[in-house]
């Protein structure tokens, strides 16, 4: 049973970052910027937090779908932190890569991302949710944290399958850092303007 929901948190949590967001594209602008190396430091730092944060979602999953709207706050902040990341990325275009970066650099990023990561909070209300109702997972502390760590594994690889793709395009077209970071600011205010409409949407249109 601890089997079955280890590999329920490395798959689920896989498949949470394949979409494009924050995580998945600052993983492929460092790797690209940085080297593949910085870049895991970044998601060996990132996944750690991640087992905690898992727990702390998935232990009060019911309440926090239960009593608190999380979907306007969520939107409202993800706009926010979009468009920071949109522009930070936008300025570091024309600045020229450094011949070696410091790895507490990458760490202290990855931990930082991984503590404020609202992305992922809807998707674990909605997971959480159907794996506690239909009683895949217990909602005890062994149970949760072997479900956790599972979580920050399944991050882990799917960062690394984003590093290693990043890697290889680099490599096969010979990517500059300056279009890789002008394209991922554009990525990024694409994200942050799409959740505007979506707010917009939701209180003066429908």
């Amino acid at each position: 049973m601890l089997f079955l929901t280890l590999f329920l948190g490395v798959i689920l949590n896989m498949i949470g970052y394949i979409p494009p967001g924050n995580i998945n594209l600052t993983v492929v602008q460092i790797t690209i910027t940085r080297g593949l190396r910085q870049a895991l430091y970044f998601i060996m730092a990132f996944s750690t937090v991640e087992i905690f944060f898992t727990f702390g979602v998935m232990r009060f999953v019911q309440w926090l779908s239960s009593e608190i709207k999380l979907d306007n706050i969520i939107d409202v902040i993800m706009v926010f932190m979009f468009g920071i990341l949109g522009v930070i990325t936008w300025k570091s275009r024309k600045e020229m890569p450094k011949a070696d970066y410091s790895k507490k650099d990458s760490i202290k990023y990855g931990l930082i991302l991984g503590v404020v990561n609202p992305m992922q909070i809807p998707y674990w209300l909605f997971v959480g949710t159907y794996l506690i109702s239909h009683e895949w997972i217990d909602i005890g502390y062994l149970s949760l944290s072997v479900f956790s760590v599972g979580s920050g594994i399944g991050a882990g690889l799917a960062l690394y399958g984003f590093a290693r793709f990043a890697q290889y395009i680099q490599e096969k077209f010979a990517l500059s850092s300056y279009i890789v970071n002008k394209g991922i600011a554009i990525l990024f205010f694409a994200l942050s303007a799409y959740h505007v409409c979506k707010i917009v949407y939701i209180h003066f249109i429908k």
